[in-house]
């Protein structure tokens, strides 16, 4: 089958899910300037069409039949080295630590349940797309505390914070908590660029690698 071609400027994606009535109610309810290039309802078929179709966004069911029986965490780790562009945002009914916890450590980008808005999953997916980490609010401290005992990080907060400046520490939380650059730079009235540079020297600072290492950092400490 053709896969369809996105419309200028949008955000494709494709809806991995085994069950074909959700799928369907959630195209329909994706908002804004979207293009769903396909839909999978199996691991292999879901690796099959990510690889194929390179989407920048794949919205995940975390369980799914097929394959290993790795379900989502399964899908992520056979395309991702296939498909280095695509982010994945997991969507699920279950709100179990061990489920959000294996696809996060996959590879995942964010985890929404999935009695989220279609508006709710748009805003996440284009979120992911810039490299935001996002979470549903309940669920982001399943992902700090593990990510927190792997790190073994031991260091007071408070310690960790003076390496900070007062605006680095505004820009930290407003990153971890999932907010864009350009909603970053609104908030505290300074460009894009500089918000950049503030990030990559708070991440210097706090020998983190990336945006979803330092949400997992701020939420351990309780910072957000």
């Amino acid at each position: 089958m053709t896969k369809p071609e996105p419309t200028d400027g949008a955000l494709t994606v494709v809806i991995v899910d085994d069950h074909s009535i959700f799928r369907s109610g959630l195209r329909a309810d994706l908002a804004g300037n979207i293009s769903v290039l396909g839909e999978a309802a199996t691991v292999d078929e879901a690796v099959d069409l990510v690889i194929g179709a390179q989407p920048q966004v794949v919205l995940l069911d975390v369980h799914l039949p097929g394959g290993a029986g790795g379900g989502g965490a399964e899908v992520i780790r056979r395309a991702a080295p296939h498909a280095p562009s695509t982010r994945f945002l997991a969507l699920s009914v279950s709100d179990a630590a061990d489920d959000v916890v294996t696809v996060i450590r996959a590879g995942a980008r964010g985890y929404i349940t999935k009695s989220s808005s279609g508006s709710d999953v748009s805003d996440a997916a284009r979120r992911v797309r810039d490299g935001d980490a996002v979470f549903s609010p309940r669920l982001a401290g399943f992902v700090l505390d593990a990510f927190g005992a792997v790190t073994g990080e031991t260091a007071e907060a408070s310690d960790e914070l003076d390496r900070l400046s007062a605006r680095e520490q505004e820009v930290m939380r407003l990153i971890a908590r999932g907010y864009a650059y350009k909603e970053v730079a609104a908030s505290l009235f300074i460009s894009i660029k500089t918000v950049e540079t503030h990030v990559s020297s708070v991440l210097r600072k706090l020998q983190l690698s990336s945006r979803h290492e330092l949400t997992a950092w701020a939420l351990a400490r309780k910072l957000l």
